[in-house]
């Protein structure tokens, strides 16, 4: 089993910046990737980033983010992180942490995350 617990969101205005955090714990050693994924009102879980956890941290971000938000890891914390840049209204939503534990997978697809947080939202003002 693998638990994930998100932290770091809350109320900004536009234009500013946030970092999420997601520490791991339990089997670590079982996870693959860890990706952060959103879901704002009346929309489906939508995938943000994801990055490698046993190799050399490649990391895939969805295009229509790239360049606001980064996704880092730190191994021996057992914490990924994911870097707000830039936030607009627009990007107002609950962020998700998971984690992939099988060894086939696509990591924009949230049915092979096995494991997810509980979520931390994010509310940007214009």
């Amino acid at each position: 089993q693998v638990q994930l617990v998100e932290s770091g969101g809350g109320l900004v205005q536009a234009g500013d910046s946030l970092r999420l955090a997601c520490a791991a714990s339990g089997r670590t050693s079982s996870i693959n990737v860890m990706g952060w994924f959103r879901q704002a009102p009346g929309k489906e879980r939508e995938f943000v980033a994801a990055t490698d956890w046993k190799g050399l941290a490649t990391s895939y971000t969805e295009d229509s983010m790239k360049g606001r938000f980064t996704i880092s890891r730190d191994k021996a914390k057992n914490m990924v992180y994911l870097q707000l840049t830039s936030l607009t209204p627009e990007d107002t939503a609950v962020y998700y942490c998971g984690a992939i534990t099988s060894n086939v997978y696509n990591w924009r697809r949230r049915e092979d995350y096995g494991y997810w947080g509980q979520g931390t939202q994010v509310t940007v003002s214009s």
